[in-house]
């Protein structure tokens, strides 16, 4: 099961979205994307001893649930239809008495991604299965970290080209159109994603909350080079709670229509045809939960309020851009590539962009997001210009191709 999306041209103000129906005849459905020159998917598919195999599977057991049925996809990922009441979302402690939101789907199911061995094997650990690195603060000067810098990472591998609001301005959403690329991963361990992060709590303690949404390209999570829409949350700064997609308990999907972790497809091309995903995440003014948009207005599910400290309130920041992991194996900078793999200079058809950037405010009205600031670590490797216009409203390019004779 993947995701279509219908071409863009520049100037035209409407997305028009084809959600691929989750059904027996979805097998039809076309995927597009490259594989990645030189990756070995399977080298980390190693022997196993039958401790550690029985571990693995007794982790698969919990999320992969019993499927009511299932299809595979053309580029071989097997979608279980699973019961809404027991996907793994629920198997958090604190919502075993949740009540499931949104329009009931009719045949009672959600289409869930199924996690296999192989999957677990590509991870550092069973432990580190489904979640990002641990962050770090960002430091400068030698001195403690600025208030008003966003999330993001130095010394760690990770690395961005961001746009980002005021920490002053409280908001309850986010909501871009990102176009859509398939850029190449130079090893399997690294990725390179396009997000919305909508953010609260302390940057430099133990407590950051993090919900966050877009496409990602991860050889290790998914064991091919295809972008996938994803979605990841934390509540407490990446380091036990959280974790991408349904592979955790927390994020509740509602719609039987679209697979957590599905390919995109087709994917924009250098001077040509160019495609793009709109999607928007907000809070339920009454309950509280955050829910997550694909298209202009299809619910795709949401994490409950429950699930956070911080955030509960509102989010104190939102970051729209890129990130990708840099991990020096060959003693220099990786040639992975963030967005299109071409710097914000080129422009529309060759650099990629986030377009229509917008907030949602105390009155649950969405508007243009306004003063932005923008950040990219090492400009000479991956940088970002913003701009903004009548059609696009306030929207930036952003990108770079990693390694080259500025970015040893």
């Amino acid at each position: 099961m993947g995701i279509t999306v219908i071409k863009r041209k520049r100037g035209v103000s409407t997305l028009h979205l084809l959600l691929l129906l989750l059904h027996f005849l979805s097998s039809s459905a076309i995927f597009s994307g490259k594989l990645v020159v030189g990756l070995n998917y399977t080298k980390h598919t190693r022997r196993v001893g039958s401790l550690r195999l029985s571990r693995i599977q007794r982790h698969l057991e919990k999320i992969n649930k019993p499927p009511v049925f299932t299809i595979e996809s053309p580029d071989g990922d097997v979608i279980d239809c699973v019961h809404k009441r027991k996907q793994p979302a629920l198997d958090h402690p604190l919502l075993k008495n949740h009540k499931i939101q949104g329009e009931r789907c009719p045949k009672g199911t959600v289409p869930i991604r199924r996690s296999t061995v192989d999957d677990v094997l590509r991870a550092k650990s069973l432990y580190d299965f489904g979640k990002k690195q641990v962050k770090t603060p960002l430091i400068k000067n030698g001195g403690g970290r600025q208030i008003n810098a966003p999330d993001v990472v130095s010394g760690n591998g990770h690395e961005h080209a961001i746009a980002y609001t005021g920490a002053s301005q409280e908001v309850y959403g986010a909501k871009a159109t990102i176009n859509v690329w398939d850029p190449s991963i130079e090893e399997v361990n690294e990725f390179s994603l396009s997000q919305i992060w909508v953010l609260s709590g302390s940057f430099d303690g133990s407590d950051l909350n993090s919900i966050e949404a877009g496409w990602q390209v991860s050889p290790e999570l998914y064991g091919d080079s295809r972008p996938r829409l994803f979605t990841y949350w934390t509540s407490d700064s990446y380091q036990a709670t959280g974790c991408y997609n349904l592979l955790c308990s927390g994020f509740i999907q509602t719609n039987s229509k679209i697979a957590i972790g599905a390919a995109i497809s087709p994917v924009s091309s250098l001077s040509g045809s160019q495609f793009d995903i709109t999607i928007l995440i907000w809070k339920d003014p009454k309950l509280g939960n955050w829910w997550m948009s694909f298209g202009e207005s299809t619910l795709v599910g949401y994490w409950p309020a429950e699930l956070f400290t911080h955030l509960d309130d509102g989010a104190t920041m939102v970051e729209w851009g890129g990130e990708v992991v840099n991990s020096r194996a060959n003693n220099r900078h990786t040639t992975t590539q963030m967005g299109s793999g071409q710097f914000a200079e080129q422009g529309f058809g060759k650099a990629s962009y986030f377009r229509n950037l917008e907030v949602v405010d105390s009155d649950n009205s969405l508007t243009s997001a306004k003063g932005i600031s923008t950040l990219a670590e090492n400009v000479n490797c991956y940088d970002i210009k913003s701009f903004s216009n009548g059609a696009w409203g306030t929207y930036f390019y952003y990108g770079g191709p990693g390694y080259n004779p500025k970015c040893p």
